[in-house]
C-alpha cells in the first residue's frame, strides 16, 4: 500500500542499492493518494494542488529526477490562490510581484504599509532562493547542510510569528481581511513564512504543476522503478505482516498467499498496520497514544471533493479559487461561508478539447459519511445533495453552468477509506502535533526529528510515508523511503547507492 509515493520511493532506492524489492498495491494504479481517474474524458486529480522541483540544478529537481517522476512537462499559472466575493470584488494572487502589488493598493489604498510589508517579506524569500537552494536544503540536505541556512530563518524570525490568519488582522479593508486567511488553499492556520517561502518559490520557477496531474508524476515513478527491476503486484492487499522470533519475515495477502521477505516496509495506514497486521502486538504508551483517533468534531480539508465536467473552456479563470457566498450554507456536515474550487482550464490534457474541470473541495468531519455509509442510499443520496447545492451556487460565478456539466463526481473520506485502506480519510498519520503552529512540527519539517520509522520490539520492519512523518507532505513521504533504504544497507552493511543527477 502506497499511500503518497514513501512505498514507491523505497523500491526505487532499494533497487539502486542492489536489493530483489517487491512492492504490493492495493489498488490497480501507482502512487497511492497521488492519484486521479477518468470519466468520459475528464480527469479529477485527487491529490495535487502544486509540485516543487522544476528548476534544475536544485536539491528538490535531484530528488524526483533520481525518483524518476521528472522529467515532465511544467504548465505555468499566474496565481496562487485567488479570493471573488459576491459583489465582484477580487483579489488575484498574482506571482508576478509587480503585478501583485498593484492589484493590491488599487483595491485597499488605506492598507499600503501591510501590503508593502507582504510584498517585502515576497521579495526577501525570492532573494534568498536566487542566492542559495536553501529551500531544497531544509528538506533533502545533511543535518550540518540544514544548519548552514539557519541564517535565512533566523533573519526572517519575524515571519514566524504570525499565520496567515492572524497576518490578516492588520488589513482594514474587511474584504482583505477575511480573503487574506484562505490564500493557502482556505487553512488559515498556516504559518506567514512557510506560505511566504512556497508563494515565492513559484516566482522563482521552482513550483508549477505537472501537465497530467499527480498520476503523470506517479507513472513515472512506477516506470522508474520496473526499469531498475523492481516487481509490483496491484489490486494484491496486504492483511498480516508475518513474524518470527520478534522479527518481521514476510507478508500474508488477502488471498490467502504468503510471501518471504528480509525486510517488511510498509506505507499503509499506521493503524491498520498495528492494531490489524500485527495484531496490537508492539506497541509502548507513546504509540498507543499516537494511534488515537481524532476528536469526533474535528474537521478536515479536501474531506470532500465535488468534480465537474463542463463543455466549456474554463482557461480565463485563475487556477485556484475561493467564492465567498452570500450567506453560509450547511453542506456535508460543515457550515461554509464559502467554496474552495482547483479549476482545471490551465491544463488541456484534463478535459476534451475546450472543455474544462472544476473541482470543489470542502470541509467535514471523518465520522460524517462513515455513519451514512452504513445506510448506501442515505449515503448516496447526501452526496446527490451536496452535488446539487454546490451547483447551484457555482451559477453565481458561472451563469448557466448547470446546462454545460456532462459530468458529475463526488467523493469522500470513506471513498478514501476504501480505496486507500485508511483508517481516517486521507489523514494516514499519527497524531503527533495539535497545530501546525506547534515549534516541533516546524523542526520536523526542517531538520527531519520526531520521525517513526520503527515499532518497539519488532526487528527488519520500517514504517515510511505518512507514518513516519506525520506530514501530507509528497516531497517528505517520499524522502522517507530514502531514509529507509539507508537503515535497511547500514543494518546490512551495505553501501546505500543513488544515481548521479
Amino acid at each position: 500500500m502506497d499511500p503518497v509515493w514513501g512505498g514507491l520511493a523505497a523500491g526505487v532506492y532499494g533497487q539502486y542499492s542492489g536489493f530483489k524489492t517487491t512492492i504490493f498495491e492495493a489498488h490497480h494504479l501507482p502512487g497511492g493518494q497521488c492519484t486521479s481517474w477518468e470519466r468520459k474524458g475528464y480527469v479529477f486529480d485527487a491529490c495535487l494542488h502544486n509540485f516543487a522541483g522544476f528548476k534544475p540544478q536544485t536539491k528538490f529537481n535531484t530528488f524526483w529526477r533520481e525518483l524518476g517522476a521528472l522529467p515532465c512537462e511544467m504548465v505555468e499559472r499566474d496565481e496562487f490562490v485567488s479570493v471573488v466575493f459576491p459583489d465582484g470584488t477580487w483579489f488575484h494572487n498574482y506571482f508576478d510581484l509587480e503585478k501583485l502589488e498593484s492589484h493590491l493598493k488599487q483595491l485597499s489604498p488605506e492598507d499600503t504599509a501591510v501590503i508593502d510589508e507582504y510584498i517585502d517579506g515576497l521579495k526577501s524569500f525570492l532573494s534568498s532562493l536566487e542566492k542559495s537552494d536553501w529551500f531544497g536544503t531544509t528538506n533533502f540536505g545533511s543535518f550540518w547542510e540544514k544548519l548552514s541556512v539557519m541564517p535565512v530563518f533566523l533573519s526572517r524570525l519575524k515571519y514566524f510569528k504570525y499565520t496567515l490568519g492572524t497576518f490578516a488582522e492588520r488589513f482594514k479593508h474587511p474584504f482583505l481581511r477575511k480573503a487574506f486567511p484562505l490564500i493557502r488553499h482556505s487553512v488559515p492556520d498556516i504559518p506567514l513564512f512557510g506560505y511566504l517561502a512556497e508563494h515565492a518559490n513559484f516566482t522563482f520557477g521552482n513550483s508549477g504543476w505537472p501537465r497530467g496531474g499527480g498520476m503523470t508524476l506517479s507513472k513515472n515513478m512506477a516506470a522508474r522503478y520496473l526499469q531498475l527491476g523492481g516487481t509490483i503486484h496491484y489490486r494484491k492487499k496486504v492483511v498480516k505482516i508475518l513474524t518470527e522470533n520478534d522479527r518481521a519475515c514476510g507478508v500474508e495477502l488477502k488471498d490467502g498467499t504468503q510471501h518471504k521477505a528480509d525486510f517488511v516496509v510498509s506505507n499503509a495506514d499506521g493503524r491498520k498496520t498495528i492494531f490489524e497486521m500485527l495484531d496490537g502486538q508492539y506497541m509502548n504508551k507513546k504509540v498507543a497514544k499516537y494511534c488515537e483517533p481524532r476528536p469526533e468534531n474535528s474537521e478536515v480539508p479536501s474531506a470532500v471533493y465535488v468534480c465537474l465536467g463542463v463543455k466549456r473552456d474554463l482557461s480565463s479563470y485563475p487556477s485556484s479559487l475561493i467564492m465567498f457566498l452570500d450567506q453560509p450554507e450547511m453542506i456535508g456536515g460543515h457550515n461554509c461561508d464559502h467554496l474552495g474550487m482547483q479549476i482545471y482550464g490551465f491544463d488541456a490534457s484534463m478535459a476534451p478539447a475546450g472543455k474544462g474541470v472544476i473541482k470543489v473541495e470542502l470541509f467535514s468531519k471523518p465520522s460524517y459519511f462513515s455513519r451514512l455509509y452504513n445506510d448506501k442510499a442515505a449515503y448516496k443520496a447526501e452526496k446527490d445533495r451536496i452535488a446539487e447545492r454546490v451547483i447551484t451556487l457555482l451559477e453565481n460565478q458561472f451563469p448557466g453552468l448547470r446546462e454545460d456539466i456532462e459530468v458529475v463526481d463526488v467523493s469522500t473520506l470513506h471513498t478514501w477509506e476504501r480505496f486507500m485502506g485508511g483508517t481516517q480519510g486521507h489523514n494516514n498519520f499519527p497524531n503527533k502535533y495539535k497545530e501546525l503552529t506547534d515549534i516541533r512540527y516546524a523542526l520536523d519539517l526542517m531538520l527531519g526529528t520526531n520521525r517513526m520509522y520503527t515499532l518497539p520490539g519488532l526487528k527488519n520492519f520500517f514504517f515510511t510515508g505518512q507514518w513516519a512523518t506525520a506530514m501530507a507532505s509528497l516531497p517528505s513521504n517520499a524522502l522517507a523511503g530514502k531514509m529507509v533504504v539507508q537503515k535497511i544497507c547500514k543494518q546490512c552493511g551495505v553501501e546505500f547507492q543513488k544515481p548521479s543527477c
